[in-house]
């Protein structure tokens, strides 16, 4: 029976159908001037773009603007694809327009969509980003999709790796800008440790539209961008520390081996700050101040190192190295390093030198990046499940689009079998079945492994099919493309295939351009005329065969994604059909699930290889999927929480960067430190409330000489009898005044000006740098304040305060000291300092690999300069064999021409080969 809520919904549809509803007067003005439009010529279509910018100049809105504006987009699309917007997508682009979310079924068109709200905001002038989820998706749509924008006269650029920053510049001051989540993060990053406006690549932030935004904004934002480059040698410290760990015993720790975690007692925390105190590394009474958190967080580490990570189970050693041990394969894992000076840490233990950690340049979280942009679209498949999130992190709200034509694919609910191998037997036969009467078959599976293990079986039975990874992008794009033909049979992990149509009986575009090529004229008429035949045909043999099957192995941990593997059968009206195949070994059923009820489900005289089909079961997964997606938001939300902090911190920091890079003269802030430095000096070694003869006189001179760089009689001046702090300070800032006044004259001023401004930006850098590492350190014990009934998050809010301010008087110090100890000349150089080496890392969540490559390279720093060159040498490989290499050598592993660097960033990458 259905209550209030349900009557109302039968009644006057859901808030999102009213939503949309709403929107059907703005679509109907939008095909009002389409009859108006349609006889324009195409010099005269693409002079609408002056017409409108005219417009807006002389005060009208973008809102004005849309309906005429999405109805030339329309037309335009029509001479340049061959394509013409349907009124739902008019509807997804007003979506769009509005900073909000379309949720739009595969096949739906959510590429071309995009062009209606790009182009209306990109009349502004101001920049418009489009972002996509990997580097092939950028280059084809930047291309297929800027034959409207470049038929209406707007410019495009694309964002892709190893590209050089004129290029990049050129790129952001297009138009309209295609790129991936990671490329535009490190270019804001990158930008922010640049000397001065001109070395910059991006403009200010103005209007993004984000493609597969639940991938972009909540998959991968599990993970934060980071620059990150080699620190200064701590070997010592290392050592230290390790040498206190060696001295303790068990009574003196506790250990938890689940969490791989190791915490001191009372008793070995005491034993600890008396080692330290010995060894002069304690600042302050208490292992556990602010000032020892960097000697904690090592302290940490060697513990782990000690305690919980054995040899030749762990890690071996060999020829000098600590080498990983897989946990799940174990395979050596050469290459590959611990972070957060857990290697630094293993490798002190064994008593093998000591290879220098990277430390962490600048950092940022996707949250907090794409909450800069002022106004903010997103489209996907699949988002109504997260839309909850969607608007508490990004106020972001999800709407709807319905489908062009009714979706005719019909989902069944799961089988579910005892053990994997029964299910396996069971899905081969299903594959073995629906492909002898010719229907396509795209199988998804959670990983690469259990694609490889049901490709096995798929041999042993010797069923046809082809096996997609995550390998090569434009790879996955070609086999998706023609997936949908008769009786193929495709594998597919759940990262495979985005971005591209399965159609049914293959791809008509992507044929002709395989099989005709550079060919011409009579010819390729002929071709083109036969290859649309022969598609026409096997397109009505697959839909009389049912449409494309979808047979997922188990449910991901993601409701989401399952929804995205069903979506790619029923496009635009085709038939399908789409089933899941479960057993008691899936994971989410064996860690998540209700073991009790489903174990007593399959002993209840259930018989080899027979399956159970129970609307309980459906519930049970569902159950374990929400415990799984409440698990994973809250990492991300305490992750921005924590990266909240700092982002606070970092604005301060790009906002001051950016005032003195844009300030004609920074004079008057260095003065103010020079001053406030005065005050710290004298206020340190003169406390107020005392007398002349208790001042330290000695510390007063070092520090005046040291940081002041003057040479003035304090003794004298401390004798003199009506003497008082007030006077001291005054003393002091005209004679380091005069100081620096002398030895900015002989410079021409605007020469002085740059060199002002390159020692604060350095000092900032550099400050702030240490600063992040303090932070990550902190970030990593401060869980330890829960056991003292703290909030650990207010905990690191106060203490994260307390670190800024001490790091701003720091900089003050630094600059006047540096300033006052230089020496310059007539012929002191203006040329920016150069920026440091660094990698760049951000994790993929999925696959626990780095997909971060920018034009610095995920490389360790010895291969810096071959990631820096487009041009470097590869050594030559013979085509069998780097073909062999692509079929069997992991993107993550080393090249096996011994080069050092990794296969994706050697003969694996395709924009060099």
């Amino acid at each position: 029976m259905l209550g209030f809520g349900g009557i109302a919904k039968r009644l006057f549809g859901s808030s999102n159908d009213r939503y949309v509803k709403g929107l059907n007067p703005l679509v109907a003005k939008i095909n009002a001037f389409e009859p108006s439009i349609e006889p324009l010529s195409d010099a005269d279509l693409a002079a609408q773009t002056v017409k409108f910018r005219a417009r807006l100049a002389e005060g009208a809105t973008l809102d004005d603007l849309l309906p005429e504006a999405f109805a030339t987009v329309r037309e335009a699309a029509k001479r340049a694809l061959g394509q013409r917007h349907y009124d739902v997508q008019l509807v997804g682009g007003i979506v769009l327009h509005r900073g909000e979310i379309a949720e739009m079924r595969t096949g739906e068109g959510k590429t071309l969509v995009a062009t209606l709200a790009v182009y209306l905001n990109a009349l502004s002038g101001k920049g418009v980003h489009v972002v996509t989820v990997n580097d092939y998706l950028a280059s084809r749509d930047a291309e297929w999709m800027g034959r409207v924008y470049k038929f209406l006269g707007l410019t495009v650029g694309v964002i892709v790796p190893n590209i050089d920053d004129d290029t990049r510049r050129a790129a952001y001051a297009a138009d309209i800008t295609y790129g991936t989540n990671n490329e535009y993060g490190f270019d804001y990053l990158r930008d922010n440790m640049k000397y001065s406006r001109e070395q910059m690549v991006q403009r200010p932030f103005n209007f993004a539209v984000v493609d597969e935004v639940d991938s972009v904004l909540v998959d991968e934002a599990r993970t934060p961008l980071i620059i990150s480059g080699p620190t200064e040698d701590k070997s010592e410290l290392y050592l230290k520390v390790d040498a206190v760990v060696k001295t303790l015993v068990p009574e003196d720790y506790e250990i938890d081996e689940k969490q791989k975690s190791v915490i001191l007692t009372e008793d070995g925390t005491e034993k600890c700050e008396r080692a330290f105190e010995a060894a002069g590394m304690l600042e302050g009474e208490n292992l556990y101040d602010y000032e020892n958190t960097q000697v904690v967080h090592h302290l940490n580490q060697a513990l782990r190192a000690n305690v919980i990570f054995r040899r030749d189970t762990d890690y071996i050693v060999r020829g000098g190295k600590v080498i990983i041990i897989d946990e799940f394969t174990g395979r050596m894992m050469d290459g590959r390093r611990w972070s957060d000076g857990l290697h630094q840490a293993v490798e002190a233990k064994e008593g093998q030198a000591i290879q220098p950690e990277n430390q962490t340049l600048a950092s940022i979280t996707f949250q907090n990046y794409f909450r800069m942009y002022p106004k903010l679209g997103g489209m996907t498949g699949t988002a109504a499940t997260e839309a909850a999130e969607f608007f508490d992190i990004y106020k972001l709200n999800v709407v709807t689009i319905p489908t062009n034509l009714p979706v005719k694919r019909v989902d069944v609910d799961d089988e579910f079998y005892k053990n994997a191998e029964e299910k396996f037997k069971a899905i081969v036969r299903t594959i073995r079945e629906a492909s002898a009467k010719g229907q396509p078959i795209l199988v998804g599976t959670v990983s690469i492994e259990k694609s490889e293990m049901l490709s096995e079986f798929l041999k042993a039975e010797k069923v046809e099919h082809v096996v997609l990874n995550a390998r090569y992008h434009e790879q996955e794009a070609h086999i998706v493309e023609q997936a949908g033909r008769l009786g193929a049979v495709t594998i597919a992990t759940n990262m495979a295939g985005r971005g591209t149509d399965i159609q049914l009986g293959g791809n008509f575009d992507a044929r002709v351009e395989r099989e005709l090529g550079d060919v011409e004229g009579f010819e390729r008429e002929a071709g083109i005329a036969r290859i649309k035949a022969e598609v026409q045909a096997e397109r009505e043999a697959v839909r009389a065969a049912g449409g494309l099957f979808v047979l997922g192995t188990e449910r991901h941990e993601s409701r989401r994604i399952d929804n995205q593997l069903r979506g790619r059968s029923g496009r635009q009206g085709d038939p399908g059909f789409s089933r899941f195949y479960l057993s008691l070994d899936d994971d989410l059923l064996r860690i998540f699930g209700q073991q009790s009820m489903l174990s007593r489900m399959m002993n209840s005289g259930l018989e080899e290889g027979e399956a159970i089909v129970h609307p309980w079961i459906s519930k049970a997964i569902e159950t374990a999927q929400k415990k799984v997606e409440a698990r994973n938001y809250d990492v991300r939300k305490q992750l921005l929480e924590y990266d909240n902090v700092m982002n606070d911190q970092r604005k301060v920091i790009y906002d001051q960067r950016q005032d003195i890079m844009d300030s004609d003269t920074v004079g008057d802030v260095v003065v103010d430190m020079r001053h406030e430095a005065v005050n710290l000096i004298v206020a340190t070694s003169c406390p107020e409330g005392t007398y002349p003869e208790q001042w330290d006189v000695a510390a007063l001179t070092e520090a005046t000489q040291g940081t002041l760089g003057v040479d003035v009689p304090i003794a004298e001046w401390v004798a003199e009898e009506k003497i008082d702090q007030e006077i001291l300070v005054e003393r002091l800032i005209a004679a380091a005044d005069d100081t620096m006044a002398a030895k900015a004259a002989p410079l021409p001023p605007e020469t002085w000006i740059q060199i002002e401004k390159n020692f604060l930006l350095q000092a900032l850098d550099h400050h702030w740098k240490e600063h992040l590492a303090t932070l990550d350190a902190l970030r990593q014990v401060i869980h330890l304040r829960a056991y003292a009934q703290k909030t650990p998050l207010n905990e690191y809010k106060s203490e994260a305060f307390a670190l800024f301010e001490r790091m701003l008087g720091t900089v003050r110090e630094d600059v006047t000291r540096m300033l006052a100890n230089a020496q310059f000349n007539m012929q002191a150089e203006e040329d920016y300092p150069p920026l440091p080496d660094f990698v760049t890392t951000h994790i993929d969540p999925l696959t626990g690999g780095n997909d971060a490559f920018g034009p610095r390279g995920n490389l360790p720093a010895g291969a810096l300069a071959f990631a820096g060159s487009a041009t470097a040498a590869l050594t030559e490989v013979s085509d069998e064999e780097l073909a062999d290499w692509n079929r069997t050598v992991s993107r993550n592993a080393t090249c096996p021409c011994g080069s050092g660097n990794k296969f994706k960033h050697c003969h694996g990458n395709l924009a060099r080969v």
